[in-house]
């Protein structure tokens, strides 16, 4: 066996210890918060070794931060990029919502929203976690605002629409309805929320027939 086959073995290894943790992380981050981690938990729960752990993340914050980037790629396989396969326009915009609303309901992740949940956790703070944090929920939110834009350009929302406040008010509602099935166990939120959205985005289009009726 040569050098290069056992470091590429070594790398591989590595790399699915990675994965196995970071799998494993945003499952507890989304319940429990960032906070909850520990390279010494996660160790003991996975029967990995510490030192094995810690040499991959090196540190608390640095675990934080690779979990917070995991759930990103998950939030972005299961939300986004199904999404923006339809074309632009208002179907676009529907579609974002509702992907975003079941990604909430079928709970990807356990505790609902990863993002909604450590947001709050670490929206007073400062550091790295924070800035990652404040990164990941302005790019969503500019991807709903930029999606609006082009429902304008396509002509299916009025051209006077207030894109940052319909922007705001769509994630807000899924935002309440992720919330309130998380604490109430129940899915009656999500229902409404996509009836609230479908209204919202009824009352801008250029021709209502162009959103769909919620189900």
């Amino acid at each position: 066996m040569t050098g290069g086959t056992r470091l590429d073995g070594r790398v591989e290894r590595g790399n699915q210890t990675r994965r196995l943790v970071l799998r494993r992380t945003v499952d507890v981050a989304s319940v429990e918060g960032l906070d909850a981690l520990s390279l010494g938990r996660i160790a003991t729960e996975l029967k990995l070794s510490k030192s094995g752990v810690f040499a991959l993340f090196g540190s608390k914050e640095e675990l934080q931060l690779a979990t917070v980037r995991a759930a990103g790629r998950i939030y972005l396989d299961t939300v986004v990029e199904p999404a923006l396969r339809t074309p632009p326009g208002v179907a676009r915009v529907w579609r974002l919502c509702t992907a975003w609303l079941d990604y909430s309901e079928q709970r990807v992740f356990p505790g609902g929203c990863f993002f909604y949940g450590v947001i709050a956790e670490f929206d007073a703070r400062e550091g790295p976690v924070h800035d990652a944090l404040v990164r990941a929920n302005r790019d969503w939110s500019e991807l709903m605002e930029r999606s609006l834009a082009e429902a304008v350009d396509a002509g299916e929302l009025h051209a006077d629409t207030d894109l940052p406040q319909l922007a705001f008010e769509c994630i807000a509602l899924m935002e309440t309805a992720n919330a309130h099935s998380v604490l109430h166990d129940e899915s009656r939120a999500y229902r409404w929320a996509s009836t609230a959205i479908a209204a919202r985005l009824r009352a801008a289009a250029t021709d209502p027939a162009l959103v769909p009726a919620p189900h």
